[in-house]
């Protein structure tokens, strides 16, 4: 192999080498990687997919902190398995035929098991009575 030739397939290579590597961990990462046990980044959007009212907290269930209504919340979603989906709806709560729209998501860590979590509801009622106290971030 020529000289030529071989510097010509070290410029390629080497730095598509470099680039796969530093990819490689940053593709398994999880935002908030490195937080002990159960929890969850919640977000409640407010409006249309364009509205920026959004108000957000970090869920930890162990012990349960960083939300207005933690524990209960953590008490819901270990019922649950950590599946919002999986939540009871609320018994006996009527909801009016408001359209306010807001849409929740979660993503973070529950049991080991990455949870991504995205649903538009047609008002915070609905929220509240789908999800239990996890988006409840009122004070």
């Amino acid at each position: 192999m020529t000289t030529t030739l071989r510097a010509i397939r070290a410029a390629v290579l080497l730095p598509l080498a470099l680039l796969l590597a530093g990819a490689a961990p940053a593709a398994h990462a999880t935002p908030g990687h490195g937080l002990p046990g159960n929890w969850l980044r919640l977000a409640v959007t407010r409006g249309d997919a364009r509205s920026s009212d959004t108000r957000g907290v970090l869920l930890l269930c162990d012990p349960p902190q960083g939300h207005a209504h933690a524990a209960r919340a953590c008490r819901q979603l270990a019922a649950a398995g950590g599946d919002i989906d999986r939540i009871p709806r609320r018994s006996g709560v009527r909801c009016p035929m408001l359209y306010a729209p807001v849409t929740a998501s979660a993503h973070g860590v529950w049991e080991g098991r990455r949870v991504d979590y995205r649903h538009a509801f047609s008002n915070s009622c609905a929220l509240g009575a789908r999800t239990g106290a996890v988006f409840d971030l009122s004070a």
